[in-house]
């Protein structure tokens, strides 16, 4: 390839997005390919802003709030896809944790088809390949509850809000054609589809 492969894996917290990363990653490295591990949080130099508007929205729920967040991080995501990006290997392949498919995971008003069109207007970078990474709910908050960290999320604090957060997601999932990575057996299982995955989009460009 002439140009990096594009690859985001996104999903709700605790569906152990992660430690597959980590896996897809070796995987493809011993089989010889040059991969490039991207973060979305850590690439956004606007984030800090970013973040204050979404912790008014945690304490005051309303539209016009989650509007702006969604609208800053497809702003961001610009930012990234016009400064990161193109600064990547060619022929490379770049494996971000999360991006614009994660908003569908915990917006709760506005409809992903809106969140979708603000990136796309805004000339955010198009992943080669989406692949969402589910569990149960139960499965995942039952994860994010074990993790020293715990769940730290600013917007979801109960398992109800998590089943709403896994439901929305696997709805965009279905509705947009994204690979869907259930991740409920081994590591091993999960990484094995979606390196299948990249091989079988990287035999088509």
């Amino acid at each position: 390839m002439n140009r990096p492969l594009f690859v985001s894996l996104d999903g709700p917290k605790g569906t152990g997005k992660t430690t597959l990363l980590e896996a897809v990653t070796q995987a493809l490295r011993l089989g010889g390919h040059k991969v490039v591990r991207l973060c979305e949080r850590n690439n956004d130099p606007y984030r800090g802003d970013t973040m204050a508007v979404v912790n008014r929205l945690a304490r005051n729920p309303c539209l016009t709030l989650e509007h702006e967040v969604c609208q800053r991080f497809a702003d961001s995501r610009a930012w990234i896809s016009r400064n990161v990006l193109p600064r990547q290997p060619a022929g490379s392949i770049i494996l971000i944790d999360r991006w614009y498919p994660s908003d569908a995971a915990f917006r709760r008003s506005v409809p992903f088809a809106q969140i979708l069109q603000l990136n796309l207007e805004r000339g955010v970078q198009v992943p080669d390949l989406h692949v969402g990474v589910v569990t149960a709910a139960e499965t995942s908050w039952a994860r994010a509850a074990a993790r020293t960290r715990g769940l730290r999320s600013t917007v979801i604090h109960t398992l109800d809000e998590q089943v709403a957060c896994t439901e929305a997601f696997e709805r965009a999932v279905a509705e947009q054609g994204w690979v869907l990575c259930r991740n409920e057996g081994t590591i091993e299982q999960a990484s094995c589809q979606i390196v299948a995955e990249i091989h079988a989009v990287l035999r088509q460009v």
